[in-house]
């Protein structure tokens, strides 16, 4: 968005045109737009209100009804930290009992209107100009928040007061694109890291796929899913991390946008150094439950552990399915009971499924080059009943497991 363009969103009429928009619907997008043109409205500022609601329909999977007061950039939405994860990284903060958290590349300001929702002071700091008076916008609420226009490593944190950082680094270029390599955000993952000498309680946001190499041997790791999606990876460090180093997961599950319903943190040994490689489970043959861990679990690399809570085994080496002759509640893994299994061959599979009258197949893989969408093609299932199946290895063969979920 252009600077002139928000000018004329935040002035009275602006704010008060995009307020009275009606729900984003792409089919009347077109419509709204000349009828508010028809009316004598200022083409840049009806484009900016429309692309605001648009994203705003958009933010509600992250921020819930938040998303209704609030302003948005493409980016910075696709960076932005769901509020329900913002919530926990803000509780660590309140728990070491920081006095003012500098929240560097604070985009948005997700993270700073979650530690303000918890009482904790924060300063939002945002290179980007046109970011960082969105992000006041979306703090005008919260007086212990105020938003500052720059460098995220220029700021003298012993002058500010700082006890406390969080950082977001961006990790996509202007023009969208991902940036995988950590020596390429910005800023640096190397120059966040050497923070902690000035400010020992540190956290950071990484990305899922970061490498186990990169960690460092003083962090807490930690991979994060919401409704079984995998949506980011911290880093904690000092009093912000009391598990002490190593790797864990959290896993989030909801009821609707942002409804926390469950939440359980599974941690590995103590003595698991965060860099270390993750460890090997045993190989078992099918038994009657077959368990697929969550994402975050697989993530940071605790199969194995999960497995020995399941009293489980792995249906193949270096394959995360799990199975198990009894069944046990977790929130780590989801169990479908195993109905039949055998080595895979399009033919063979043709006709078990046809035999059972199945014409809707829901299709899971792992370990294995088979594409969904055209093995259901090939399939060319026209039954009435349904299956799922799961294409995966079984003890170093390219096997099928037909499974049924169960009920939580």
């Amino acid at each position: 968005m252009d600077p002139a363009s928000l000018a004329k969103l935040l002035a009275p009429e602006g704010w008060a045109l995009l307020n009275q928009l009606p729900p984003y619907s792409e089919e009347a997008a077109l419509r709204l737009s000349a009828g508010l043109r028809d009316r004598g409205v200022e083409p840049d500022l009806v484009a900016a209100a429309l692309t605001q609601s648009r994203l705003r329909a958009r933010a509600a999977a992250k921020f819930g009804d938040f998303a209704a007061g609030m302003l948005f950039t493409p980016a910075g939405l696709e960076q932005a930290t769901r509020l329900s994860v913002a919530a926990h990284h803000a509780r660590r903060y309140a728990d070491a009992g920081a006095a003012l958290v500098a929240d560097l590349g604070s985009g948005l300001g997700g993270d700073a209107m979650a530690l303000s929702a918890l009482g904790v002071p924060v300063l939002a700091v945002e290179a980007d100009e046109t970011t960082a008076a969105l992000a006041t916008v979306n703090l005008r609420h919260f007086p212990t928040a105020s938003v500052r226009h720059a460098d995220a490593l220029e700021l003298d944190l012993a002058a500010e007061g700082v006890d406390a950082v969080f950082a977001d680094p961006a990790r996509r270029t202007r023009g969208g694109r991902r940036v995988f390599e950590p020596g390429d955000w910005s800023p640096p993952l190397d120059a966040v890291l050497g923070l902690r000498t000035t400010v020992p309680a540190l956290g950071m946001k990484v990305a899922p796929g970061i490498p186990y190499s990169f960690l460092p041997p003083d962090a807490h790791a930690q991979w994060v899913s919401v409704a079984g999606d995998v949506v980011e990876a911290g880093l904690w460090f000092g009093p912000l991390a009391p598990e002490g180093p190593g790797r864990s997961a959290l896993v989030l599950s909801t009821d609707g946008p942002h409804v926390l319903s469950e939440s359980a943190a599974l941690s590995g040994t103590p003595a698991a150094a965060p860099d270390a490689p993750a460890r090997a489970g045993t190989v078992r043959p099918v038994g009657s439950y077959l368990y697929e861990p969550d994402g975050a679990v697989i993530r940071s690399g605790l199969v194995a552990r999960t497995a020995e809570d399941l009293d489980a085994g792995l249906l193949s080496e270096d394959i995360a399915y799990l199975t198990a002759d009894r069944l046990v509640e977790t929130p780590f893994a989801t169990p479908y009971r195993v109905l039949d299994h055998f080595v895979f061959s399009l033919k063979r599979l043709r006709a078990y499924l046809r035999e059972r009258d199945v014409g809707p197949v829901t299709i899971k893989k792992r370990g294995t080059a088979v594409e969904p969408e055209q093995l259901r093609r090939q399939l060319a299932l026209k039954g009435s009943a349904s299956a799922t199946i799961v294409l995966t290895r079984i003890a170093g063969r390219q096997s099928v497991l037909v499974v049924e979920p169960v009920a939580p």
